[in-house]
């Protein structure tokens, strides 16, 4: 395995890997970490779908792209993950217009966001982050079958994040209807439950030569935090600063975020390595107690993941199998 850690790059990452037919699906790649990860890929003859709320932001990123990357395929497609009814809209439109999708990148988020609810009434964290990625992936599962079925080295990547460390899922209460709405672990939950998703998926498609991986991009400063306020800057930047004083790292640049990505879309040694959650480029280790690495046992925990599973089957009315 490649050498990469905390400062690689999406580039560096990429770097001598043809992406030639392959075929990238990526939520919110229309700015930030989406658009690097689209950009990069782009950049080593990838087919790029962009797929995000707003169709004219996906536009204009899609141009954006093709001016940097010289033949350049990138496509859009409509997809508010806040909808169920958009994302079931989203699935039907993909399942006609591609053959089939290699890497599905589940990048989309929403962080720190005020007390709301999305269309279908779920607290707009878990409602994004998870729910609508989990309606997704199973509306796209057809077509990234079809991908594993032809040969192809199909994966399925969610950006997770360490936030995970600040709550589990209470799979009792995940809409925060019986407790006070705390923006942080509201956050924290949405993004343990991405990794705990990789997890279900793992035991449900490995075997059908689908890995489905989860990371922490690292702490970077896009407009994921467009809803955090000045105090919630001031306290992120602290808990960074203390994060590098106990031996992490501080912020990282956009094109660092975007490599870990790349590394979990394209690294040959992590085919079959379904279920892991890995940051600065490598797989992380259960850890329960660092503040400034590893990931928490409750969020690659099997039993878990199956709650996980069944409270996402209910709240979306639809059942989710093999």
């Amino acid at each position: 395995m490649a050498q990469f850690g905390f400062s690689s790059t999406a580039d560096e990452v990429l770097d001598g890997k043809d992406l030639s037919g392959t075929i990238a699906f990526i939520t919110g790649g229309y700015s930030g970490l989406g658009q690097e990860t689209a950009r990069a890929m782009a950049a080593r003859g990838a087919h790029i779908i962009i797929a995000g709320r707003d169709l004219s932001k996906a536009d204009a990123a899609a141009q954006e792209i093709r001016a940097s990357v010289d033949n350049a395929r990138v496509e859009t497609i409509a997809c508010d993950l806040a909808s169920l009814d958009a994302v079931r809209a989203c699935g039907r439109e993909a399942r006609e217009r591609f053959d089939r999708i290699d890497l599905l990148i589940n990048n989309a988020g929403v962080m720190a966001c005020p007390k709301s609810e999305t269309k279908d009434g779920f607290e707009m964290q878990f409602g994004t982050n998870h729910l609508g990625h989990f309606q997704l992936t199973k509306e796209l599962m057809p077509l990234v079958e079809k991908s594993a079925e032809s040969g192809h080295d199909a994966r399925i990547v969610n950006l997770s994040s360490r936030g995970h460390h600040l709550d589990r899922v209470h799979f009792d209460d995940p809409n925060y209807e019986q407790r006070n709405y705390e923006k942080w672990p509201a956050y924290g939950q949405s993004k343990t439950a991405n990794i705990l998703f990789s997890v279900g998926l793992d035991k449900r498609f490995g075997d059908k030569g689908i890995t489905a991986l989860a990371l922490h991009p690292g702490g970077i400063m896009t407009n994921l935090g467009r809803h955090m306020t000045e105090d919630d800057v001031a306290w992120m930047r602290k808990r960074m600063e203390e994060n590098a004083k106990g031996g992490g790292e501080g912020f990282k640049t956009v094109p660092q975020g975007a490599a870990t990505t790349c590394f979990a879309a394209t690294e040959p040694s992590l085919k079959g390595r379904g279920g892991s959650y890995l940051e600065d480029c490598h797989i992380a280790e259960v850890d329960d107690d660092s503040p400034t690495g590893g990931v928490r046992s409750y969020a690659v925990d099997p039993q878990n993941a199956e709650k996980l599973w069944s409270v996402s089957e209910r709240l979306v009315g639809e059942e989710f199998s093999a």
